[in-house]
C-alpha cells in the first residue's frame, strides 16, 4: 500500500510502497478514504513533538474510511462500515492514571505512562489501510463526506469538547480566540447552540473570515472584547496563552476560559491583583482535549446536519508534502485533509 512516510525528524514527507497490515483479534481493517492534517502532525516531523514512534514513521490521526476487514472477535464492526479512527486509542492499564477506571480520552494521553495514539505510538491515518482496535473506531453519520468527516477527528472534536467543558448556558455570550482549525469550527459550533458568538483575530483577512463563518460579533483583542461587553465564555483555540491572558479583561464576572489551544513556549499568567483583581471576579480557567466518545459523536453529527461545516482544502496523496507545507505556513483555510482513493 501507499503511505506517507516522514523519512527522519525535519525531512518532507514522501510518499512511499510498504506493507499492508493485517488484522488481529479484536481489530479491523480500514481503507482509508482520507485523513486531515493537524499541525501536531507538523510539529511531529519537526521534533517539536515526539516523533512516530513506529517503522516506518506514519502519522496522522484524523482517518476516516471503510472497514474491509475483521479480527477475530469482533463483533461491534462490520465489513462496509464507516467509521474514523481516534487519536487516542487506549491507556496502558496498569499505570497509576489508568487503575483510576477513567473513561479514554485526551487525557489519558497526557498522564497514562504507556498511551497507545494514533500516529505517534501507533501507526497513523496517511495511508491507504490502517488497523486498529474496533473500540477505537466511531461509526461515522450517514451520508457525511469523507472529507468533511476527517477534521472532526480531531480540529472538531476539541472545539466541541472545549464548549463543553465550559458548561454555557442559554443565554451566554461566547467569544473565540484564534480562528484557525479550530477556531473556524468553535465558532460554528458556538452559533449551532444557539449563542451570540465573538470572534477575536488580529488578523484583518480572518476577521472577514469569521463574519462568513458566522460570528454575531469580531473584535481584534481583549480589550476590544471588554469595550464590546464581554463574553460569559473564552473558547481559546489559539495556540498563545500570551493571548490567552490578554483576553482576560474581557471576560464577564463568573465567566469560563477554556485554553484549549497548545502553547509549548510560554505560561498562562494571571496580571497581579492590583491590574486585575481575578480572585474576586469568580472566574473560572480550565483546559480541554478531547472529552471522550460521547462527545465525538455529537461533532459529528451537528456535521452531518448540516449545522457545522468544516472548511477544506482537499489535496491528492501524491501531493501529501504540499498539504503538510502549507499548514506548516499556515496557508491552509482551514483544514488540509488528504485523498488516499486517488
Amino acid at each position: 500500500m501507499r503511505a506517507a512516510v516522514v523519512p527522519k525528524v525535519d525531512a518532507a514527507w514522501e510518499l512511499r510502497e510498504v506493507a499492508t497490515p493485517s488484522p488481529g483479534p479484536g481489530e479491523v481493517l480500514v481503507r482509508v478514504h482520507a485523513c486531515g492534517v493537524c499541525v501536531n502532525d507538523v510539529l511531529a516531523t519537526r521534533g517539536m513533538l515526539p516523533f512516530p514512534a513506529v517503522d516506518p514513521a506514519v502519522t496522522g490521526h484524523e482517518p476516516v474510511g471503510e472497514v474491509v476487514e475483521v479480527g477475530a472477535g469482533v463483533t461491534t464492526r462490520r465489513t462496509g462500515d464507516r467509521v474514523g479512527v481516534t487519536w487516542v486509542r487506549a491507556g496502558c492499564g496498569r499505570c497509576d492514571y489508568c487503575r483510576r477506571g477513567l473513561p479514554v480520552t485526551g487525557q489519558t494521553a497526557m498522564n497514562c505512562a504507556a498511551p497507545t495514539t494514533t500516529g505517534f505510538t501507533a501507526p497513523g491515518g496517511h495511508a491507504e489501510y490502517l488497523v486498529a482496535a474496533a473500540e477505537s473506531t466511531v461509526l461515522l453519520p450517514d451520508g457525511l463526506a469523507w472529507e468533511l468527516a476527517a477534521p472532526v477527528m480531531c480540529a472538531g472534536y476539541t472545539a466541541w469538547s472545549a464548549l463543553r467543558a465550559a458548561e454555557p448556558r442559554p443565554h451566554d455570550r461566547v467569544a473565540v480566540l484564534g480562528i484557525g482549525g479550530l477556531g473556524h469550527l468553535a465558532v460554528q459550533y458556538a452559533r449551532a447552540c444557539g449563542h451570540e458568538t465573538v470572534a477575536i483575530t488580529g488578523s484583518a483577512e480572518k476577521q472577514g473570515l469569521a463574519r462568513r463563518l458566522g460570528a454575531d460579533l469580531v473584535v481584534a483583542d481583549g480589550e476590544q472584547l471588554r469595550a464590546a461587553g464581554g463574553a460569559d465564555v473564552v473558547l481559546v483555540t489559539a495556540p498563545s496563552h500570551r493571548a490567552a491572558s490578554a483576553c482576560l479583561p474581557g471576560l464577564r464576572v463568573q465567566g469560563r476560559m477554556v485554553l484549549a489551544g497548545i502553547d509549548g513556549v510560554e505560561p498562562f499568567t494571571i496580571p497581579p491583583a492590583m491590574a486585575y483583581p481575578f480572585f474576586a471576579q469568580g472566574q473560572r480557567i480550565t483546559g480541554a482535549t478531547h472529552g471522550g466518545p460521547q462527545h465525538l459523536r455529537e461533532a459529528l453529527d451537528l456535521v452531518a446536519a448540516g449545522r457545522v461545516t468544516p472548511w477544506v482544502e482537499t489535496f491528492p496523496a501524491h501531493r501529501v508534502a504540499e498539504a503538510v507545507d502549507r499548514v506548516a505556513k499556515g496557508e491552509v483555510r482551514f483544514r488540509a485533509v488528504v485523498d488516499y482513493t486517488d
